[in-house]
């Protein structure tokens, strides 16, 4: 306040008004920034430029996740600050209406494999899928995804104006020509009348998948699919008013292919770089 009023009033009565003393401001004045002031005007030159690229969506978890992808040290605390000081702010999370339906029978030979455990130690063995609706001017596009819960990459999705079985085989198809391997890969979702139809439930065994589905009324079972659904609608869908269903799907696809899973191949190469690098020691030992 001193250095913005001083061709007003004369420095030292200012001092001498707020009670500081003229050859502290003086030394202030002169004082180089310090190295915490550098690392944050580095930081948020670094927040902002993220931050615009995202279109305005990322918050304050989402960009200490990919300051520290960076090699960045900075704690998410400080970030959070850095960015609340400077006015910017990811796109808010919508409040939804809890769904009272009733859920179709699960059958008989499927039961719930994940029991919410989310986490993955091998990529094609826990595999999850689930369908939501996009609203447009020309009416409701639906889109099926399935995700990878060990890269977190959707590996597979389907989207029509109409939400039947052969959406959700075609988005499970696109999952396996990427499948690598032979081994056993549970397939997760929930009790819709797409994932019990008898031509699914034939599908999935004539690929050796495990069907795996959730109980009755637990939305929690099945929370890697809603989050990512989340994530959609919270960063692309509530902030555009699509005006057809094929500006929609363009707008989809750009989501997934070019703003979610370009990250999530980078930081899966980068761990596998790190575990590369922890193992050469012992192979040169060896």
């Amino acid at each position: 306040m001193i250095r913005r009023c001083r061709q007003e009033y004369p420095v030292r009565l200012m001092c001498r008004c707020l009670n500081v003393s003229s050859s502290g401001y003086y030394a202030w004045q002169d004082r180089q920034p310090s190295s915490r002031s550098l690392d944050n005007d580095r930081f948020l030159e670094r927040i902002r430029s993220i931050h615009e690229d995202s279109q305005g969506v990322i918050g304050a978890p989402r960009m200490h996740e990919d300051l520290s992808a960076e090699g960045e040290t900075a704690s998410r605390n400080r970030i959070a600050r850095l960015m609340a000081a400077n006015g910017i702010y990811g796109w808010p999370r919508r409040k939804g209406r809890r769904w009272s339906g009733r859920s179709n029978l699960r059958p008989h030979h499927v039961r719930n494999h994940l029991q919410r455990d989310f986490t993955a130690l091998e990529p094609q063995t826990k595999w999850v899928t689930d369908i939501t609706e996009i609203a447009t001017l020309e009416g409701k596009l639906f889109l099926c995804v399935v995700i990878d819960l060990f890269s977190k990459l959707v590996i597979g999705w389907s989207m029509h104006h109409r939400q039947d079985r052969h959406m959700v085989i075609r988005a499970v198809e696109m999952a396996l020509w990427q499948r690598q391997g032979i081994g056993p890969v549970i397939l997760h979702s929930d009790r819709g009348c797409q994932f019990t139809s008898d031509d699914y439930q034939r599908f999935l065994e004539k690929n050796a998948l495990i069907c795996s589905m959730s109980a009755v009324g637990h939305c929690g079972d099945n929370a890697a699919c809603e989050g990512f659904f989340g994530m959609l609608k919270r960063e692309r869908v509530h902030r555009t008013i699509y005006r057809t269903l094929n500006m929609a799907r363009s707008d989809l696809f750009d989501y997934i292919e070019r703003f979610h899973n370009p990250p999530m191949r980078r930081r899966l190469a980068r761990q596998d770089q790190k575990f590369l690098a922890f193992l050469q020691p012992s192979v040169k030992t060896g």
